[in-house]
């Protein structure tokens, strides 16, 4: 099941993460501007590390300064070690250092298993790779590793703009899996309406609930081009044909997240920054009872802002994120044991506005 435990040290404003442990839910919460977006983010520098874009990534993005704690003048590294929940707790580690251009090159690469640091086995042909080697290493770890780090993906629905790719027709070809903007919706949506009727419903039924005005998809190749679909649908009580640019924000995102977590076989770890984003407060409890229900196989993490959805889960879900005195990112798993007397009377979200487990402004 997904990823076992994480240590970032020198990324953004993670000085030193620490191992942080996770389970099958995991719930960042903490004010604006401490962190979780960056930890979040994190993944995705994973992901460009491992499709060895990492240069291209770092140029479009500020290059060694903006990924380094407060820049090359207090960090002279950047490291990770992740380790995946499997047989043999398959992890990989990587020393990034930065020259004198302004990028990042490699200093050690290394798949390890059981024990990071008396199993290990470089990966690096040679200090000063601009770019990683365990895509194309085809060690017997390595090929593990790379299973993994394709299911590393962060899904993110924000942009629901005019233009934007969710709302586009896309190729009717392209549903292998749900892409992580969405942009590929209407084409993943139909696939399940061929070949997992029953998924396909239930996806119909959460629209319906948090939408009554909606009464059904309607998912056909387009009848000029046949290589393009629409996401189309019908109101109750009319025929007239509508797409994705007649739904709110709000019902857009939702049938993203409905269709992400009511797949038929969801990815082994799924990853949202701020889920909740322009849904109302009903929808939101309806989003949680989809995470909750997802398949022991699947690992949820996500950050977020939302008392309500924060009170959907266990305490032991939750990772409070705050700032140290060194502005640190700082990560604090909470403990139900910990919190019994407290959670006698209040709610994991009350105990979270009151300031008791932190990561409220101070």
């Amino acid at each position: 099941m997904g990823i076992q435990s994480i240590q970032i040290q020198n990324f953004k404003s993670i000085k030193d993460s620490g191992i942080v442990n996770f389970k099958q839910f995991n719930v960042l919460i903490g004010a604006n501007g401490v962190g979780k977006s960056n930890f979040i983010s994190f993944f995705k520098f994973l992901n460009k590390l491992y499709e060895q874009e990492l240069q291209l990534y770092m140029a479009q993005n500020g290059r060694a300064d903006n990924f380094l704690f407060f820049g090359r003048k207090h960090s002279s590294f950047l490291k990770g070690n992740i380790t995946f929940d499997n047989d043999w707790h398959n992890g990989y580690e990587f020393h990034l250092v930065p020259e004198q251009t302004g990028n990042l090159i490699f200093s050690d690469e290394y798949s390890h298993y059981r024990h990071p640091h008396l199993n290990r086995v470089s990966i690096s042909k040679s200090s000063g790779s601009i770019e990683s080697y365990l895509k194309s290493d085809n060690g017997w770890r390595n090929n593990h590793l790379r299973k993994e780090f394709k299911n590393l993906k962060i899904f993110h629905f924000h942009d629901t703009s005019f233009n934007s790719r969710i709302k586009q027709p896309c190729n009717t070809q392209d549903y292998a899996s749900l892409q992580e903007d969405g942009g590929n919706l209407a084409a993943f949506l139909y696939r399940l309406q061929e070949s997992s009727p029953s998924n396909f419903r239930m996806i119909e039924r959460i629209v319906q609930s948090i939408a009554p005005f909606f009464d059904a998809f309607y998912l056909q190749p387009d009848e000029i081009n046949p290589q393009q679909i629409f996401l189309r649908w019908r109101e109750k009580g009319f025929e007239q044909l509508f797409t994705a640019h007649n739904l709110s924000d709000g019902t857009l995102r939702m049938i993203c997240l409905a269709t992400l977590l009511l797949q038929p076989n969801p990815p082994a770890t799924i990853i949202i920054d701020e889920p909740e984003l322009g849904l109302h407060p009903f929808a939101i409890t309806k989003l949680a009872g989809l995470m909750l229900s997802v398949p022991d196989s699947t690992q949820i993490i996500i950050s977020t802002q939302s008392v309500n959805l924060v009170n959907e889960f266990n305490a032991n879900d939750i990772i409070v994120v705050q700032r140290g005195e060194n502005h640190e990112t700082i990560f604090n798993r909470q403990s139900e044991k910990n919190l019994l007397d407290w959670l006698k009377d209040y709610s994991i979200g009350e105990l979270w506005e009151k300031n008791v487990i932190g990561g409220r402004p101070r």
